[in-house]
């Protein structure tokens, strides 16, 4: 298969899937807001762990744009180990990562990469969450920004008297946009905001995935791809990179294609998302050093026994991974796949983007 080829052929398989998964991501983005986010991963203990892990998971953010939710949750009150399973989770895996992911990999490493960002982002939120400063009495950050500082406004101030949350909600009623209004912002931000900060990189994933698949040799990558000492290396690159989920799924699908084993790809899948050195660097400053490396060991460690046990897993039930893709890959027809790549690329190039928007028929 020629480079071309190979490039084509992963990008058709991934377009009507990562569109879908963008309009799942822009619903999302809709529907959920921040103020909900903060009640959902309120408390301590592993429950409010496992629940910023798992609300995380889906919403449409990478390791960068997570950052300010957490930090705001985290100066807004809410202990370090959610705030931090919330950071890892976010980016480890999103709606649109999920299905550009079953497209490309198949439904096996679908379901262990979900699996491994949730129980990466509870492990090591829970590493972290036993970092706390010993000097003080709570978890909660002793200055608050008045970005995200409790405003005193309308004398309702710390009461929480039931007068006031009426009033707020009142307030809230009449400013807030109607539903048809928010699922219009929910999808705009998905196609332009999400799909910019993407379209970049994974234009570069697809790049690396052709090449892996049309000019390495399957039995080199194999006999390089596996076990404990690939999964460490895997890990160490993986750590430092800006990579968001999406945009990492078509090299995993190289690599995989390729000869690496399935353990090793999700330990590239694991580590180059969830963090960067922007991520380490905010989250040093927020948390101190023992929190970084609570941190670090956290991701490493889980990452690296999930690869193993994946690639068990695969072994003992004798799994084909690479008929897995090319059946999910037969599930739709040429021309879905064609034109679900054309509509991608005229939505991912800003100068098309705009002409067809030129051409829309706009609200009165």
């Amino acid at each position: 298969m020629s480079l071309l080829s190979a490039i084509l052929a992963v990008a058709l398989s991934a377009a009507p899937w990562l569109l879908l998964g963008l309009v799942m991501a822009g619903l999302i983005k809709a529907l959920v807001s921040e103020a909900l986010l903060q009640r959902w991963v309120g408390g301590q203990g592993l429950g409010s762990i496992a629940r910023a892990a798992v609300i995380g998971a889906p919403l449409p953010l990478c390791s960068c744009g997570a950052i300010p939710t957490a930090l705001a949750m985290y100066r807004g009150g809410a202990s370090r180990g959610p705030a931090t399973a919330f950071l890892i989770g976010t980016p480890g895996i999103g709606v649109d990562s999920m299905a550009i992911t079953y497209a490309l990999l198949g439904p096996f490493m679908a379901v262990a990469r979900a699996t491994s960002a949730v129980l990466t982002a509870i492990v090591t939120g829970l590493l972290v969450g036993r970092t706390f400063s010993t000097n003080k009495p709570t978890d909660i950050p002793t200055s608050v920004p008045a970005s995200v500082a409790p405003k005193e406004e309308d004398g309702c101030g710390s009461c929480c008297a039931s007068g006031c949350d009426d009033s707020r909600e009142a307030v809230a009623e009449t400013t807030a946009p109607g539903l048809a209004g928010r699922l219009a912002d929910g999808l705009r931000y998905a196609f332009t905001d999400i799909l910019d900060d993407i379209s970049l990189w994974l234009l570069v994933g697809l790049l690396v995935a052709g090449a892996l698949i049309a000019l390495v040799p399957p039995q080199q990558l194999a006999a390089l791809g596996s076990g404990l000492g690939a999964m460490l290396i895997m890990a160490v690159i993986g750590i430092p990179l800006y990579m968001c989920a999406t945009a990492a799924t078509p090299i995993a699908a190289g690599l995989l294609l390729a000869g690496v084993s399935p353990g090793t790809v999700l330990v590239f899948l694991i580590a180059a998302p969830v963090t960067s050195l922007a991520t380490l660097g905010v989250f040093r400053r927020e948390m101190g050093n023992r929190a970084l490396v609570a941190y670090l060991a956290g991701i490493l460690a889980s990452a690296v026994l999930l690869g193993l046990g994946v690639d068990a897993v695969a072994n003992w039930w004798q799994l084909d991974i690479t008929r897995q893709i090319e059946e999910v890959g037969e599930l739709l027809p040429a021309w879905v796949e064609w034109l679900g790549l054309v509509v991608l690329v005229a939505l991912a190039v800003k100068p098309l983007r705009r002409t067809l928007a030129d051409h829309l028929p706009h609200p009165a």
